[in-house]
């Protein structure tokens, strides 16, 4: 067989990977990854999407762009989010399996063997990557991400596959059924299990963060589990529904009882304490199901003026 036949049969491997203020990460995840990937038999890219960092991110990432021609970088003109930045890479990928992975390293680049094996060897599209070991997380993030999926996934359809994140291999198929998603407001790890396709999994130990800190807050985390369970559950909708048809079987009840009571005893004088709490309990019901309803409305506002998910500055 030839040179040119044996190239023509390597399936290219596109590793997609955001970075936001990851400047003294980028030359250690480049130093990991390049090696491993280069004893492997197939050809591959590197995506590096440059999400509005305000460090020397961009700058580290040319200075290794001189020495590996196989990166690519995606700058974009602002911050767009993680999503957003994955969406791109996926957009912009050309290989036969895609990957997302963080640059931290929390994501082991060992485990790219595994998955293009497992890959190749048993035909899946998809191989996730489970975390069965977070002790490296600390210890509230651990118990809030484990409350997380067990109220999404009784919430919402489809399930997620628990302590599994954006680290996973999507074969072209997969990747050309996300690229139809026109929606704005983006839950990745979502749509990920809505597309469905043959599933494999390879286990591993997560690793504590190489260098930097984490740009997830508790606020930022907050807002996203909000999304998640938003765009794929209507389950708060149904539940302001719920509640406010209790709240008014209850307050028919009492209205009944109170009659009753007047018809039998007599006309008494009624509390203010317990008028107060009636009112304050009815408020708080009342915005709490205006907020609920607030989110999906904003959604439908957001979707409707389709605006671009991510805006590219430059290819490099």
């Amino acid at each position: 067989m030839t040179n040119e036949a044996e190239k023509a049969e390597k399936k290219e491997v596109s590793i997609i990977v955001p970075f936001y203020n990851e400047g003294e990460s980028v030359k250690a995840f480049f130093q990991a990854v390049i090696p491993i990937l280069r004893r492997m038999e197939h050809s591959f890219q590197i995506l590096c999407i440059n999400d509005g960092s305000e460090d020397n991110t961009l700058e580290r990432l040319l200075e290794m762009k001189k020495e590996h021609p196989e990166i690519k970088i995606i700058d974009f003109s602002r911050n767009f989010g993680k999503d957003a930045a994955i969406t791109a890479g996926l957009d912009l990928s050309e290989g036969n399996c895609v990957i997302p992975m963080d640059c931290d390293l929390q994501d082991p680049p060992e485990l790219l063997i595994d998955m293009i094996e497992k890959w190749n060897e048993e035909g899946v599209d998809v191989v996730l990557a489970r975390r069965t070991d977070r002790s490296a997380d600390p210890m509230i993030k651990r118990v809030t991400a484990e409350l997380f999926y067990k109220i999404y996934n009784r919430l919402s359809d489809p399930k997620l596959p628990e302590n599994v994140g954006d680290f996973r291999l999507m074969s072209r198929k997969v990747v050309d059924a996300l690229k139809v998603f026109p929606e704005r407001r983006r839950f990745m790890k979502g749509l990920f299990a809505f597309v469905g396709f043959s599933t494999a999994v390879v286990e591993y130990k997560r690793p504590g963060r190489n260098s930097g800190t984490s740009r997830w807050s508790y606020l930022k985390l907050w807002n996203y589990a909000v999304d998640g369970i938003t765009s794929f559950s209507t389950f708060p909708l149904k539940v302001s529904t719920y509640l406010g048809l209790l709240v008014t079987a209850l307050s028919m009840s009492r209205g009944i009882w109170i009659l009753f009571r007047t018809m039998v005893f007599g006309v008494d004088i009624p509390g203010y304490a317990s008028l107060i709490v009636a009112i304050l309990f009815l408020g708080g019901i009342q915005l709490t199901c205006l907020g609920v309803i607030g989110e999906y409305v904003g959604r439908i506002y957001i979707e409707s003026k389709q605006r671009p998910l991510y805006i590219i500055k430059e290819i490099i």
